[in-house]
């Protein structure tokens, strides 16, 4: 039985908003003068502010209800993927950050500008934006989900939008006036409430089992299913999983590359920092830090296995587990939530996600509008005559508004994709972001390790990349008659074979210079 919220609930969410509004009126600059201010909070932000950031930027919703339904359905394998998070930290933060400071750069883009033309550099903008808009229509959606139960007591389309237009608003209003810096303080205040509500839920679940902390332990590793839940490493090939160690080191490791260092939406806060040793510093502190935030939600997904599915380790009863909602499937910690939860703690957890939701969507929202305003407008504005900087901070505040609706009809547009795919939450919200990080790769990789590619190959290989990876979905894939061993791809594989053969078109076309780590230097 769906428990209503009580007093205390609402209690909680009130004074969460009231948090929101008055860390909002505090860490708001009050003047903003110029872009740079703007979009890069002055360039002194401190390494563990900054990594912070991109923890609150990367753990999404889809992390907060995905991961402890990736643990109730399976075992600890999603860890291990942060070794190639560590991979792709260690190039990034080596090859892409010391060049982009030595530049001087607002976005992640502008490096293609000296090696290509400014053309390259507005494509591969124009890439991230769409990719971006993916992405964060699919993490709002993730959240509105929860949301939706809360406020409209269903999880159907237009409780969906309801929910998903609050979350974009209140997204918008606080990135709106102080830009990047009010961003990076809003965004540890959201990790505090995030994170305070996955402990809260931790310590109470772990209470409400009568086992021995041994006793569980045994338990998961050695179920009646004869399957190793605590098991952290997949030494499978099968290209169908996306957590092996194979996908590891190749396609997830690529991925995490793109993350860091081509999206601009963790960009921004890595070259926020004083200098380019900062700027690595953070993005190695948001690497070690994923481990144990992570972990955190795949452990509560064990032990809701626990609690619904091992009677033996429940003193002989258990919970009846359930997956749906009005009619809509949703995840087992939504479940766990709206029938076990206690008053307060429910509203708690609510508020969690929803921080969760606004600390991604705030920092996407900023991260596209510097792309749109630095990489488009700003040239496009600077040919037809000199303008105060100050009117770049105004163009970036009326980009956000443009990308906020952008992203809120992503969300609705999430809510059937998610359906028909019948994607887990946490594949699904990794999976949109490979369509656009395949063309950046192979454009990247040809930039800095070749003296090939031209404009027109960078534009041929950001579509190929998108257009690969499209072909490569399952449903499509069975439509046109692709091999069957290219049928039930993992993403992480789907991003391999993207990647080479964007990187193949790109690197086709002799190059007139040489690489943008030689002219970069």
């Amino acid at each position: 039985m769906t428990l209503p919220f009580s007093m205390a609930d609402w209690l909680v969410i009130a004074g969460y908003l009231l948090l929101l509004v008055g860390g909002g009126w505090i860490f708001t600059p009050r003047k903003t003068a110029s872009a740079h201010d703007y979009f890069l909070a002055g360039g002194n932000v401190p390494a563990w502010l900054a990594a912070i950031s991109v923890l609150s930027a990367t753990q999404s919703a889809a992390t907060f209800l995905g991961g402890p339904d990736y643990g109730y359905h399976g075992d600890l394998t999603y860890l291990s993927g942060n070794i190639g998070g560590l991979l792709g930290a260690i190039f990034v933060a080596h090859v892409l950050i010391p060049r982009f400071y030595r530049i001087k750069a607002t976005t992640a883009y502008e490096l293609l500008t000296l090696r290509f033309s400014e053309k390259a550099t507005r494509w591969a903008g124009g890439m991230f934006l769409v990719g971006r808009v993916f992405a964060g229509g699919a993490r709002v959606y993730l959240a509105a989900i929860a949301l939706a139960m809360v406020i409209t007591g269903t999880v159907e389309a237009q409780g969906i939008m309801i929910a998903a237009a609050l979350l974009v608003v209140a997204s918008v209003l606080f990135t709106f006036v102080g830009g990047l810096k009010s961003v990076l303080w809003n965004d540890l205040i959201q990790f505090v409430v995030y994170l305070g509500s996955a402990i809260a839920v931790l310590v109470f679940l772990r209470l409400s089992i009568p086992a021995s902390t041994a006793e569980i332990i045994h338990g998961l590793s050695h179920t009646p299913e004869g399957v190793d839940k605590l098991r952290l490493f997949d030494f499978s090939i099968d290209p169908s999983r996306p957590f092996s160690m194979l996908a590891i080191l190749t396609g997830l490791t690529l991925l995490y590359i793109a993350n860091s260092g081509m999206d601009q939406d963790t960009t921004q806060r890595l070259l926020a920092c004083r200098d380019a040793k900062t700027g690595a510093r953070s993005l190695y502190l948001s690497v070690l830090a994923t481990v144990p935030v992570v972990g955190m939600f795949i452990v509560i997904g064990l032990l809701l296995y626990v609690f619904y599915d091992r009677p033996d380790l429940m003193g002989g009863a258990t919970a009846v587990a359930g997956n749906e909602f009005g009619g809509e499937k949703i995840s087992i910690f939504m479940h766990y939530i709206l029938t076990q939860l206690p008053g307060g703690l429910r509203g708690l957890v609510t508020v969690g996600i929803c921080a969760a939701a606004v600390a991604t969507t705030n920092s996407a929202l900023n991260a596209m509008s510097s792309v749109l305003v630095q990489d488009f407008y700003r040239p496009w504005r600077e040919r037809r005559g000199a303008v105060a900087e100050h009117h770049y901070v105004q163009a970036g505040r009326a980009g956000m508004g443009v990308i906020g609706f952008a992203m809120f009809v992503m969300a609705v547009v999430s809510f059937y994709w998610q359906r028909y795919s019948d994607m887990g939450l946490l594949e699904f919200a990794l999976q949109v972001m490979v369509f656009t990080y395949a063309g950046l790769l192979g454009v990247y990789f040809t930039a800095l390790f070749t003296r090939r590619g031209t404009t027109g190959s960078v534009i041929a290989s950001l579509l190929v990349g998108f257009c690969t990876v499209l072909l490569l979905q399952p449903a499509i894939a069975r439509a046109i008659g692709l091999p069957a061993a290219l049928l039930s791809l993992s993403f992480p594989f789907q991003l391999c074979i993207g990647t080479l053969v964007a990187f193949v078109v790109c690197a086709a076309v002799p190059g007139p210079g040489g690489p943008a780590v030689a002219e970069a230097a």
